[in-house]
């Protein structure tokens, strides 16, 4: 099988070449399954002329992938890359891609050089491009000195720029010294080469800041060059230079500079060469001096520029043509040319090529003695020389494969076998560069799967095409077919568009294209099959657009849009102002189908477009608003048109007749439209339908007619402001009866009961009908039978019954319509079944393999197709948990649980049966009637499994140094119990384990105890049971020991005894006494005398300060009650505040003994501690109470 890319079968008409790209994509993504043995494929690889930043770590591509994972190794420079020799270079695991350490150390040139990956399995090898790294270059331009430049007005000029050669070449502009862009224009512009050129120049063009940049986008980096001056001398400087320097004769032999034709500043003579390879874009360039300024044509001498491929650059001077191919060689002329004259020049251009693929190699999956090729064609100019390798290496001296043959570009392979799996490249190459492919031949017998995802629902919109995906794999190549239904026949392409890719299109997809489809997938290993579903879903419909307004400034106006959609999917309504977002704007209001905009203002004018979006399809409508400035004079009335009217029928035929009518007033709004409208008072009376529209400019129609319609007709008018009412209705017309056109659809053949068969079809309506007296003439025969076709004829009915036929035989049903004038067309036929009734046989060879002690499976023997006697639909097994010896006895008392398993299937698991138990089963086969006889009961036993958790662990009698454990069994054992085991571990206060205890316990006990452990300790418990086949869920308790009594005594004696209440009393006091003299001495500190002898002042203005220091002399009283500042130690009222505590992080940090003051500077000196120490005032530590001395105790 080789994986390529296939050609349609049929030719896509024009409203379907947009599936093209989606079909496209699928076939060339046909893939080996990942899962499946396969040589490796490179996935990712870094480019060919890779070129990196010096300044980042080197990252060089290649990824791969392969069954079994490919291993990697690399060259460089073509001899062997030990990567784990270079500390530098690491590779990625699972990966080959390289990565190069630069940063730490290290340089990148180091590493510049010629790399290659190779990776490599059992299969085959892979190898990458070969990948030239080299490290992009920025330098700096050489330092010289630049003269000022001093010319006459009307010169040429031309300012050199000469930038230093990077990697990648530099982008060049010119900019002054405010890095403003030089301005730019016919007279004056930038060459390819970075040159600037004058063709003449003015006084104007003086400045001293001309500076040539280089930028050097891969490093981020921009060089400039040293400023040219230039100086352009007028012509009344000139004169004075003149006369000041000059002899009268030498004055006047020098004239300021006339005018003169054009001449070429580049290129320079009358032709140049020009090589460019195919792809890239062509740019040629003349720029011409003269005065006035010359204009730049362009022409090619033997044809014509192409069409969307060229572009004129640098106002003309410039000639580019994209995508550049070998049927662009020729010459090219530049013509300059100005009021004096002109001049051209020729330019021969010749299109080189690098090698590009006609047609690359491609995968090759082929089965054991199976042929196939790999074809490897590719152009350029020159011609390219093709040479093959194998797993990296040269053909030539490859192992020899006898099923390998080597014609030029092509390899020839026949009766290959496993051993002929191997990678192959195809190099192909000429001066110009090189292409390099791989492609494998993988050597495969697998039976068909299919990849597309099961029961993918595809939902589209009526009357598009439907592409459902079946994406398989197979070796050898699968065919493909698709079904309709459970009881299809195989799509075929009358109908359907079957692609090699597996995808079936459906062209125009219908309502009645709804339901379920099934891929089905052969060859001779096996058959896979995978259903999807499709979903035909509405059209979006706008049914009222939009309108065309015209409405004064200021008022409001309002567009209305109601659409209709498919109720199953969401609507979302846009609306757009010239094809843009609304204005941010409070006058605009969108309210559902309602977009309305006040205070209209002058810039509200525009097209307004209502888009109507769902998950799958999108519409849209327009119209325009039209502003006007309010009017002094009463403005003309704008409506909708008045209704037509005097509507009358002329030359009546029976499929035909003229409808003519009378215009009414048009409103100030030219009529734009007529739309006609028709009514079928036999079969449908009041309701209308559309018939046609005409031009405004019409009056009469011609309209066509269908057979025995009583029509009645309407017009309407429409201009710019909207519909008109409809007209009075016409004459009425009755035309003349004929046969039916169409046949009733949707026919099909079901049998109710074993010996019937019931058609069904879908009637005509009254309108296609087409004459009186419907009737349908309904025939049918057996499909492989020799009868005649059985008719009867019916009235206006959907349903006939055949009696007595045999049970479930094909039949062959058409149903025609006819009328009294005659028949419809020919039927289609299609196939139908007679009724089915139950099987006949159970099916045989039951046998039962048990996987585990929950899973079982089933294999039976199919049942003989005559004996399902209808629609096999698949089997059933009946299987129950049961008593041994007592499967007859009280069956109906049994719970019987029912697994079915669809189609032809012969086998099946049955999960979720429970461990060590007693199971019987029978199996039936099903078919659309239901059930066939049972299967002899076959009976398996399970075997033991791992028991549930014991249904409840309690503890009791805690005492000192003991638990008590009692506890249930599990609810569901799930075999015998071997023995319970207990695992315990103490818990101290900090909530840490202690050392884990494992005891096992005989499976008859229900009770433990626990001794020797200690006191006033919670324990956890982890308790769970055994049987033969392992441990079981485990459940857990917690309990702890009693407390010591006689420590607990001690505890309370302390309290209660008498010296210790005295003590207590005796401190409190001697607290209370600090207390009260500490208040006594702080009242009495009142003023200094300072503090007076600044009172004796009146003057406010004055503050006594220190001579010395500046500071403050004196301190009021009124202070010492302000808060502390943020670097105080504590506050005024001496508690320590906890953010204030000397217990503060500062005392356990690494180094860190200070702290910063609100202006940043350090004040450790002052707060900082080498050691802990208690705090000032009344702060007192906490000592350990007994009680969490002993709780912390383990």
């Amino acid at each position: 099988m080789q994986l390529k890319r296939m050609p349609k079968k049929k030719r896509l008409p024009a409203g379907r070449v947009a599936l093209i790209l989606f079909l496209c994509q699928m076939i060339s993504a046909l893939e080996v399954p990942l899962d499946l043995v396969q040589p490796p494929t490179i996935t990712q690889q870094s480019p060919k002329d890779y070129i990196i930043d010096p300044r980042e770590n080197i990252v060089i591509q290649c990824e791969a992938k392969g069954k079994p994972p490919p291993s990697f190794s690399w060259t460089r420079n073509g001899t062997h890359f030990d990567i784990d020799k270079d500390p530098l270079v690491t590779m990625k695991p699972g990966s080959g891609t390289l990565t190069i350490n630069i940063m730490s150390e290290g340089k990148a040139e180091t590493y510049e050089g010629v790399y290659q990956c190779t990776a490599r399995n059992e299969r085959g090898a892979a190898i990458s491009n070969n990948i030239v790294v080299r490290p992009s270059r920025s330098p700096l331009w050489t330092k010289e000195k630049l003269e000022p430049i001093t010319l006459r007005n009307g010169q040429s000029l031309v300012l050199p720029c000469r930038p230093p050669l990077g990697l990648p070449p530099p982008i060049i502009f010119w900019m002054d010294n405010s890095f403003q862009r030089l301005p730019q224009s016919e007279r004056v512009s930038q060459g390819l080469n970075g040159d600037l050129y004058f063709s003449n120049v003015l006084p104007e063009d003086t400045r001293e800041d001309y500076i040539c940049y280089a930028r050097f986008n891969h490093t981020q980096t921009i060089q400039q060059k040293q400023p040219i001056s230039v100086k352009v001398i007028s012509v009344d400087e000139l004169n004075d230079t003149i006369a000041a320097n000059l002899s009268d004769t030498e004055f006047y032999s020098a004239k300021p500079n006339r005018e003169r034709p054009p001449t070429f500043l580049t290129p320079e003579g009358n032709t140049s060469n020009k090589e460019e390879l195919r792809g890239n874009v062509l740019s040629l360039e003349c720029i011409a001096e003269g005065l006035p300024t010359p204009v730049i044509y362009w022409i090619k001498e033997d044809g014509t520029l192409p069409t969307n491929r060229t572009f004129y650059r640098n106002f003309k001077k410039t000639l580019q043509i994209i995508q550049v191919s070998e049927a662009d060689s020729g010459n090219y002329q530049c013509i300059a040319k100005n009021a004096l004259g002109a001049i051209h020049h020729t330019i021969s251009v010749t299109v080189k090529a690098a090698p590009y693929w006609i047609l690359a190699p491609q995968n090759l999956v082929l089965s054991p003695g199976e042929d196939g090729t790999l074809i490897c064609r590719a152009n350029g100019n020159p011609k390219p020389r093709i040479s093959w390798l194998s797993n990296g290496v040269p053909i030539e001296i490859a192992p020899d494969d006898p099923s390998r043959k080597i014609d030029g570009d092509t390899i020839i392979f026949s009766n290959v076998q496993e051993r002929s799996s191997a990678v192959y490249q195809c190099n192909a190459s000429n001066e110009y560069g090189y292409l390099l492919a791989n492609a494998f031949v993988n050597v495969l017998a697998e039976p068909p799967r299919i990849l597309t995802s099961a029961n993918t629902l595809y939902q589209v919109i009526a009357n598009r095409p439907a592409l459902l995906d079946c994406a398989f794999f197979g070796s050898p190549l699968p065919t493909v077919e698709w079904f309709k239904g459970a009881k299809g026949s195989a799509l075929r392409d009358d109908i359907y568009v079957l692609h090699e890719n597996g995808t079936l299109e459906i062209p125009v997809a219908q309502k009645d294209s709804t339901g379920t489809y099934t891929c089905v997938a052969r060859n001779k290993l096996g058959m896979a099959k995978n259903e999807v579903h499709l979903e035909i879903k509405d059209p979006t419909r706008i049914i009222k657009q939009p309108e065309y307004a015209v409405v004064q400034r200021g008022s409001t106006v309002s567009f209305e849009c109601k659409v209709k959609h498919d109720h199953t999917l969401t609507l979302t309504i846009t609306w757009l102002k010239d094809n843009g977002e609304l204005p941010s704007d409070g006058r605009f209001t969108v309210d559902k189908d309602h977009l309305e905009v006040a205070d209209v203002r002058d810039s509200d004018g525009g097209a307004y477009t209502c888009v109507a979006n769902t998950t799958l399809d999108m519409v849209s409508a327009s119209a325009v608003l039209s502003v006007v400035a309010p009017t002094p004079t009463p403005a003309p009335i704008y409506d909708v048109p008045n209704p037509p009217f005097d509507l009358e029928l002329t030359d009546q035929l029976d499929k035909s007749v003229q409808l003519s009518w009378t215009p009414g007033d048009d409103n100030n709004s030219p009529i734009t439209e007529f739309i006609i409208e028709y009514e079928d008072a036999m079969h449908e009376a009041g309701l209308w339908h559309h018939q046609t529209e005409v031009s405004g400019m019409q009056t009469t129609a011609q309209l066509k007619l269908s057979p025995y319609v009583n029509y009645s007709f309407r017009v309407m008018a429409v201009n710019s402001l909207g519909r008109s009412l409809p007209s009075e209705p016409s004459e009425q017309y009755l035309t003349k009866a004929a046969e039916p056109d169409t046949n009733p659809t949707a026919v099909e053949g079901l049998g109710s009961e074993p010996d019937n068969l019931v058609i069904t079809w879908k009637p005509l309506n009254g309108f296609e009908s087409n004459g009186p007296g419907l009737q349908y003439k309904v025939s049918w025969r057996q499909k492989d039978g020799d009868d005649e076709w059985a008719s009867v004829v019916v009235a206006n009915v959907s349903k006939y019954i055949v009696s007595g036929t045999p049970t479930f035989v094909p039949y062959l049903i058409k149903v025609q319509a006819l009328n009294d004038v005659g028949f419809a067309p020919e039927p289609a036929v299609v196939m139908g079944h007679s009724g089915e009734d139950l099987p006949m046989v159970a099916p045989g060879n039951v046998r039962v393999n048990v996987v585990n002690s929950t899973l079982a499976e089933v294999h039976w023997d199919p049942v003989p197709l005559k004996s399902i006697r209808g629609h096999l639909q698949g089997y059933r097994i009946y299987y129950w948990k049961a008593q041994e010896g007592s499967l007859k006895r009280n069956r109906r008392h049994i719970e019987k649980k029912i697994l079915t398993f669809q189609d032809s299937k012969t086998h099946g698991m049955l999960p979720g049966l429970e461990p060590f138990s007693h199971y019987a089963l029978n199996v039936r086969v099903v078919n659309g009637k239901g059930e066939g006889p049972a299967s002899p009961d076959r009976v398996f036993n399970t075997p033991e499994g791992v028991p549930s958790a014991p249904s409840s662990l309690k503890i009791v009698n805690p005492t000192l140094d003991s638990l008590t454990l009692e506890w249930d069994p599990p609810s569901r054992p799930n075999g015998i119990l071997t023995e319970y085991t207990l695992k315990y571990q103490p818990i101290n206060s900090t909530h840490e384990l202690g050392p884990l205890v494992d005891l096992k316990i005989p499976a008859n006990k229900t009770r433990w105890t626990l001794k020797n452990l200690n006191f006033s300790t919670r324990y956890k418990f982890y308790f769970y049971a055994q049987t033969a086949a392992g441990s079981g869920s485990q459940i857990t308790e917690e309990a702890v020991t009693t407390v010591d009594e006689a420590m607990a005594s001690r505890q309370v004696d302390i309290a209660t005894q008498g010296w210790f209440i005295g003590l207590m009393c005796a401190v409190a006091l001697l607290i209370l006494i600090l207390l009260i003299v500490c208040f006594i001495r702080r009242n009495k500190g009142g003023k200094y005398p300072v503090k007076e002898k600044e009172d004796a002042h009146a003057d406010p203005e004055i503050q006594p300060m220190k001579e010395d220091d500046g500071t403050f002399g004196e301190y009021s009283d009124a202070e010492d009650h302000k808060p502390l500042k943020k670097g105080s130690r504590t506050p005024s009222d001496r508690t320590v505040k906890k953010e204030d505590s000397d217990d503060s992080l500062v005392d356990y940090g690494e180094g860190v003994n200070g702290q910063f003051n609100e202006d940043g500077s350090f004040i450790g000196q002052y707060s900082g501690k080498k050691e802990k120490e208690p705090a000032e005032g009344n702060e007192s530590s906490e000592a350990p109470s007994p009680v969490n001395a002993m709780n912390s105790f383990v």
